[in-house]
């Protein structure tokens, strides 16, 4: 089964930019679906972004739509996050997320869609 680790958090100004990637071990990463979904304090995990196995399809949270972008380097076993003109409500831990999918095309917004969680890394955007 899959492992994933993120990194690339931090601290960062309102209108900034960070880019976040997740690594993924233990499996081959062409055959997930992969998601980036966020949780602020007190509030539920919500999506963010997903791209399909082969990375043809993507799908955004109106939230960071035009400001977030996903990819994927599969023979890296990588996926990112580029976050640009970040804005002080993004400010959440962000986690990465893999569903083992039959669909090469498919993406999914849900949590309970995937099945494969990392620890999740810290993005906090100042005013």
């Amino acid at each position: 089964q899959v492992q994933l680790v993120e990194s690339g958090g931090g601290l960062v100004q309102a209108g900034g930019s960070l880019r976040l990637s997740c690594a993924a071990s233990g499996g081959t990463l062409s055959m997930y679906t992969m998601g980036w979904f966020r949780q602020a304090p007190g509030k539920e995990r919500e999506f963010v972004a997903t791209i399909s196995r082969g990375g043809e399809g993507t799908s955004y949270a109106d939230s960071v739509k035009g400001r977030f972008t996903i990819s994927r380097d599969n023979a890296k076993s990588t996926v990112y996050l580029q976050m640009n003109s970040m804005k002080p409500e993004d400010t959440a831990v962000y986690y990465c997320a893999a569903r083992f999918s039959a669909l090469r095309s498919g993406t999914y917004r849900r949590p309970n869609d995937y099945g494969y969680w990392g620890q999740g890394t810290q993005v906090t955007v100042s005013s």
